[in-house]
């Protein structure tokens, strides 16, 4: 349960800290002091988008601050082992959002994505608020609330994923059918394509070879001429070559080294020059012997060359991407040859696909059809306790119209309310007075936290629209709720806040100009005083402080008749 709240520099709260206890704790306050506010905290500390517009102006920054007890949540414990953030049975939650509209998540001190946060926060505290009656009118929120009640999460995830493969199978199974009309043409152009560059020698083909072997041949001449003058010049010119000018020179430099002994590396250095000039030469000599003209593969080179190159400029590509095009073209024309073995491959996943969605959905349907009977019995009972003495509510659990599966499987439910005998049961929106529409919501809303986990519920102004010995029974409802957990209630009623195992007040106070809200726990005294103004408005009478004492003790003394 929620432990500790700090609050630092958010909207019109300068800085709050707040101790809480389990059971429940009232929030009241006059219009316009800032009563949502602690829910503002609430929501943007587990995970709600916020910008700079929250920052108290002249703040650099805001921060909320919670602090939880885990031994009441053991999914939150199960989630922060999961996510290896447990830190000695507390879990504590920061947020910081910065002027620039940034913000920061923490837990346990280290950092976190705001989903993650979100997360955390659905296993550690629920809200409900205030316009739950407008969004009760949806289709959509009955079949949540029904879902919600009969715990049926896992089937949900389960019919949402085969919903899924259902969707992605039917999407490809439909491109491939539509497509199957033009195939038989792509098909014979393919095989076209195919066999001329197959006849053309292309899948074994090595253009960079036939360019530089054309390259030599085209060339053989000139190779040749210039080849066995560089040879004369380096070594077959008896007298005029580079062999035996060096040959000279290392002659009169050895007779030289014996009168100036210096000289005799330089000789040496010749001498190695020597060496390497002669190897030179004999091994250009062996390579012009090798190179011979070949006028027929000449011709067939340049053939070949020619046919690879008009091949490239028809398919748009480099002459070496050839032998890519081809495997290509093949690798097409075996998905086409292959597509109605894909057909039929789709056409069986789809049924299979459909025939498990089949069973998942008929297993939803009967886990509705159970929660619905179950919650329409408890909610029937408790709008009879809420001012409503003949009422009945039903849950219509019915096929859904949809000719193809949902994400949700293949019931609507529709939520029905009966307000007089002899009148046949109709939809909420059509019978429900606003009053009457507010006291469902609420009958909905505690029937369906009975079997919840969540050791924090929040109820903001939920109380709206309904007054007298009704609030009266709402605040003892709520008050029975927070027996085995925390709850806390945002109330105007003094019926519903008299119940309260704990009572905070909310007020607006005004500092050099400064208008700020400040959040209080009451004492027995004080907390007679507030309902008294609640009571009386703007007059407090003996009286009323009389009724609020009353109020106050009444609770107390029907716990000790219990």
């Amino acid at each position: 349960m929620l432990v500790h709240l700090s609050i630092r520099d958010l909207a019109v709260v300068r800085s709050l800290d707040l101790e809480f206890e389990r059971g429940l704790t009232v929030l009241t306050g006059e219009t316009g002091a800032g009563k949502s506010i602690l829910l503002t905290a609430l929501g943007l500390a587990l995970g709600e988008r916020a910008d700079s517009g929250f920052i108290r102006p002249g703040a650099a920054r805001a921060e909320i601050s919670l602090s939880f007890g885990l031994e009441d949540a053991a999914d939150a414990r199960r989630w922060l082992d999961e996510n290896e953030l447990s830190e000695d049975g507390e879990c504590l939650v920061r947020r910081v959002i910065s002027q620039d509209g940034r913000s920061k998540a923490f837990v346990n001190g280290r950092p976190v994505t705001l989903q993650a946060l979100q997360e955390l926060g659905s296993s550690l505290v629920e809200i409900h608020g205030q316009h739950a009656h407008v969004h009760l009118l949806k289709a959509a929120e009955q079949r949540r609330l029904l879902d919600e009640a009969a715990g049926n999460e896992s089937l949900l995830v389960q019919i949402g994923n085969l919903y899924d493969r259902w969707r992605s199978t039917r999407c490809e199974l439909e491109k491939l059918t539509n497509t199957a009309k033009d195939q038989a043409a792509r098909e014979e152009l393919l095989r076209y394509q195919i066999d001329e560059l197959e006849q053309h020698g292309i899948s074994g083909l090595d253009y960079p070879a036939l360019v530089d072997e054309h390259t030599l041949l085209a060339n053989v001449g000139k190779i040749l001429t210039t080849g066995q003058a560089q040879l004369e010049l380096l070594y077959e010119d008896e007298s005029q070559s580079v062999n035996a000018r060096l040959a000279q020179a290392i002659h009169a430099l050895s007779d030289l080294s014996r009168l100036a002994p210096e000289l005799e590396e330089t000789t040496a250095l010749l001498n190695e020059a020597q060496v390497q000039v002669k190897e030179g030469a004999l091994q250009l000599r062996r390579q012009l012997e090798r190179i011979e003209a070949d006028p027929g593969r000449l011709d067939w080179l340049e053939q070949r060359l020619g046919d690879i190159h008009r091949l490239a400029r028809k398919h748009q590509v480099r002459p070496e991407e050839l032998p890519g095009l081809l495997d290509s073209l093949r690798s097409e024309l075996n998905g086409i040859a292959h597509g109605s073995e894909r057909i039929e491959a789709l056409e069986s996943d789809l049924r299979q696909v459909l025939t498990d969605y089949g069973k998942v959905a008929d297993m939803l349907s009967q886990r509705r059809r159970t929660a619905a009977s179950r919650l329409q019995s408890r909610i029937s009972e408790m709008i009879q306790e809420l001012g409503m003495p003949q009422g009945q509510f039903l849950v219509d659990v019915g096929a859904e119209n949809a000719k193809e599966p949902t994400p949700f499987g293949l019931d609507q439910a529709e939520f029905l309310v009966s307000a007089n005998p002899g009148l046949p049961p109709r939809p909420l929106a059509k019978v429900a007075s606003g009053g009457e529409l507010s006291r469902i919501s609420l009958a909905i809303q505690v029937a369906a936290t009975d079997s919840k986990t969540v050791p924090s519920l929040i109820f903001d102004e939920v109380d709206t629209g309904i007054g007298g010995r009704v609030a009266e029974i709402v605040g003892q409802k709520l008050r029975a709720l927070g027996q085995g957990r925390q709850v806390f209630c945002v109330t105007h009623l003094p019926q519903v806040a008299a119940q309260g195992h704990y009572h905070l007040l909310v007020e607006k106070v005004s500092t050099d100009g400064v208008t700020l809200s400040t959040v209080r726990k009451l004492s027995r005294e004080e907390r007679k005083q507030e309902i008294a103004r609640m009571l009386g408005g703007i007059r407090v009478t003996q009286q009323t402080l009389a009724h609020a004492e009353e109020m106050l003790n009444s609770h107390l003394q029907s716990e000790l008749e219990v």
